[in-house]
């Protein structure tokens, strides 16, 4: 008869958990951010404002972004006039329309990756699901299910109202599931609408209009498992390290409310420096144990909370600009999408690897943080991008 530690032993992983697949998605409808104040205050009715609405211009022209992806149209405005509102009860109209375009997106980006797995998603055992937006039960872990036709004795973790740190906290979890569940092939699913936290213009809550500039909309799905199959299964990223701590002092800096009004959002403009000036340590406690401190030799995928954050993090470090490149990219292209981001940005590193006809290894760092403010860090081994 086995003894308990051999049964125990028999049950993990040997090797370390990787990223064996990604797969993005965002709904079709594209939004310029040039032309995105004009049409942002006239569907809220608000170009009477015409203070509010020059600085919400210069916010837009300051933010990097050149276009986001939103399922909210001016059709569905119409219909749901209360959304359009700064504060007016319409939580219901809000939760009517998530519920169901969440998952559904988010099915969009697992085909995806479950394609390029090339594995049959039976050999999934576990599913993770997060989302910002919405809440309700059974939920988007549920009705994911449902739509992909995942065995019902997936194993399912539901996050929700996490933020922009979301993603790497998933990932997070994802490499202890993979880790201690031998065989164990753990999908990832992040999906994000801003139909939670749009809104109209207000001249007393200043850092709503920030939220309005940044936000888009976005899916994305991840396969992680340890023990990899030669000749089958293709890691990408190997999850060596993580961490997650609160960072000092920042208690009120970041924070969203779930209200009658929908999702509020709350910013202090002290976040980039609260942010920056708490990165050295992370690193620190992540490299000194490999011996590096050329934070230039390592490759970054750092959420892109705003621009403001990534153009201190690069000045604290005097980091390359080359460094900072991917994150600026999905910024630019596809505007801040909470925890979704981090994924588009790995996307984007693989593909320009494979677009300059390279391969290489080396080690990486994944930054995180949101509400809290809460920053999450793993220190990332790539295989063969």
């Amino acid at each position: 008869m086995a003894t308990v530690d051999e049964i125990h032993s028999a049950q993990r992983a040997k090797g370390p958990a990787s990223i064996l697949a990604i797969g993005i998605a965002t709904p079709q409808n594209c939004v310029e951010q040039s032309t995105y104040p004009d049409y942002y205050f006239r569907i809220t009715n608000s170009d009477h404002k015409i203070e509010l609405k020059n600085k919400f211009k210069r916010m837009c022209e300051n933010s990097m972004i050149k276009k986001r992806y939103m399922h909210l149209t001016e059709e569905i405005l119409k219909k749901n006039p209360n959304i359009g509102e700064h504060m007016a009860p319409s939580l219901d109209a809000r939760q009517e329309l998530v519920v169901m375009e969440v998952p559904k997106l988010g099915k969009e980006a697992a085909m995806k990756a479950i394609k390029e797995w090339g594995e049959p998603k039976s050999k999934i055992t576990h599913l993770i699901f997060c989302t910002t937006s919405g809440v309700d039960m059974p939920g988007a872990d549920y009705q994911l299910t449902k739509l992909l036709g995942l065995c019902p004795n997936v194993k399912r973790y539901m996050i929700y109202q996490q933020g922009c740190f979301a993603g790497v906290m998933v990932l997070r979890l994802a490499k202890d599931l993979a880790e201690n569940n031998k065989g164990a092939r753990v999908l990832i699913v992040c999906s994000e609408n801003t139909i939670f936290t749009f809104r109209g213009p207000s001249d007393t809550h200043v850092d709503n209009l920030v939220g309005q500039s940044l936000f888009g909309d976005g899916a994305t799905a991840v396969i992680i498992g340890s023990d990899i199959i030669p000749k089958v299964e293709k890691p990408l990223f190997q999850l060596v390290w993580t961490s997650q701590t609160i960072i000092p002092d920042s208690e009120g800096a970041l924070e969203l409310h779930l209200r009658e009004a929908g999702l509020t959002f709350h910013l202090l403009k002290e976040v980039p420096n609260l942010i920056s000036n708490n990165i050295e340590n992370a690193l620190c406690e992540a490299f000194q144990p490999l011996n590096i401190s050329d934070y230039n030799s390592i490759f970054w995928i750092v959420h892109p909370g705003g621009r403001a954050i990534l153009d201190q993090i690069e000045a604290k470090l005097g980091l390359k600009a080359e460094k900072m490149r991917a994150s600026r990219h999905i910024l630019s292209e596809y505007g801040n999408m909470a925890s979704v981001c981090v994924f588009f940005i790995m996307d984007e590193m693989r593909r320009k690897s494979k677009e300059n006809g390279l391969s290489t290894t080396g080690w990486g760092v994944l930054f995180g943080f949101g509400p809290g403010i809460t920053l999450e860090t793993i220190v990332l081994h790539s295989v063969a991008l």
